[in-house]
């Protein structure tokens, strides 16, 4: 007869480590793509804030004939626009500047270090003007208003 062998269960340990590095490098592929996917969704917070403020300016320039300015935009209506310093979930913040005679304003969301969205170094900046002109820079200063408004 001949001696049996007995049959274990379970996994080796070249499996187990095979399974592991395979899991590290998915991870290592998807949490910065993650992240990107992220930065890019919370770019529509400050479109979003941006086109709040240019509607909220129409309807104050129906009324009193000139934009309001940046101290207006925050004191309540119908002083002011009633608007807060920063986008609805805090990815940004605003800043309006109208012109000295009122015909004209520039309303700027600048990404928010507190919220993380300056990690974004592609879309630092988006403004919108009166005219509806949309533009945006990057960390560089370089023009991305193709990216950052799409």
């Amino acid at each position: 007869m001949r001696p049996s062998r007995l049959r274990t269960a379970g996994f080796t340990l070249a499996e187990i480590l095979t399974a592991l590095i395979v899991v590290a490098v998915l991870a290592a592929l998807a949490v910065p793509l993650w992240r990107n996917h992220l930065l890019r969704v919370h770019r529509a917070d400050g479109r979003a804030a941006l086109i709040e403020v240019q509607t909220a300016q129409d309807k104050f320039f129906g009324t009193h004939a000139r934009y309001a300015s940046g101290a207006e935009v925050a004191a309540p209506a119908p002083q002011g626009l009633g608007l807060k310093a920063v986008s609805e979930h805090g990815f940004y913040r605003i800043e309006v500047t109208a012109s000295d005679d009122g015909l004209g304003f520039v309303a700027t969301a600048h990404a928010n270090s507190t919220q993380g969205q300056t990690e974004d170094a592609r879309c630092v900046e988006l403004t919108l003007d009166h005219v509806g002109r949309r533009r945006a820079v990057d960390a560089g200063g370089e023009d991305r208003s193709g990216d950052c408004w799409r």
